[in-house]
């Protein structure tokens, strides 16, 4: 499988390697999503430890070459093409995901439903950047930058498994992770 991460942006991101544990096909009986994937290198990763996996992304491109890596390598994925901010419409309605992977990505319009799609004890693992995060380079629009304790204050009513919030290095970034699951 480690076929799958030679391709640029197919890395897995290092709290989702460093908590894998977490992500077991007996645990989680719905797909596992990962949102705004890009290249799908988290979604991959699970996909190769036997999880259903959905990957999300408003790029074609970067959707068919997520899918390209996975037939190369024998996993299978599937994906969704969608525009996350398209106004007015929940695109997670009708929708239930094991878990939810959100990595350098915020859209806060979609919290509600990204919370409503998680089945009971699913996981949400979100990670993105915060406000100090312009003195280390892009990005630096506060619609994209969290709030301090927003992450937190969003999924308060979550069972808490892992929170950090400040400055994590190479490379340097400022950044909030939430492990948290839904309760039952």
């Amino acid at each position: 499988m480690a076929a799958i991460f030679q391709e640029k942006g197919t890395e897995p991101a290092r709290l989702l390697l460093d908590n894998a544990a977490l992500f077991t096909t007996g645990e989680i009986s719905a797909p596992v999503l990962d949102l705004a994937c890009g290249y799908g290198g988290n979604g991959l990763f699970l996909a190769s430890r036997g999880l259903r996996v959905i990957l999300a992304d408003q790029s074609a491109s970067a959707l068919a070459q997520a899918q390209e890596s996975a037939t190369k390598s024998g996993v299978k994925v599937d994906t969704w093409e969608i525009d996350l901010e398209r106004e007015g419409k929940d695109p997670f309605a009708g929708r239930e995901f094991g878990a939810v992977l959100i990595f350098r990505y915020l859209h806060r319009p979609l919290i509600p439903g990204i919370k409503r799609s998680l089945a009971d004890g699913g996981l949400i693992m979100y990670e993105t950047f915060t406000v100090d995060q312009p003195r280390f380079g892009k990005p630096t629009n506060p619609d994209f930058l969290l709030r301090p304790g927003e992450l937190m204050e969003w999924f308060a009513d979550f069972e808490c498994i892992r929170h950090f919030e400040g400055i994590k290095a190479d490379p340097p970034r400022a950044v909030a992770q939430l492990i948290a699951r839904k309760p039952v």
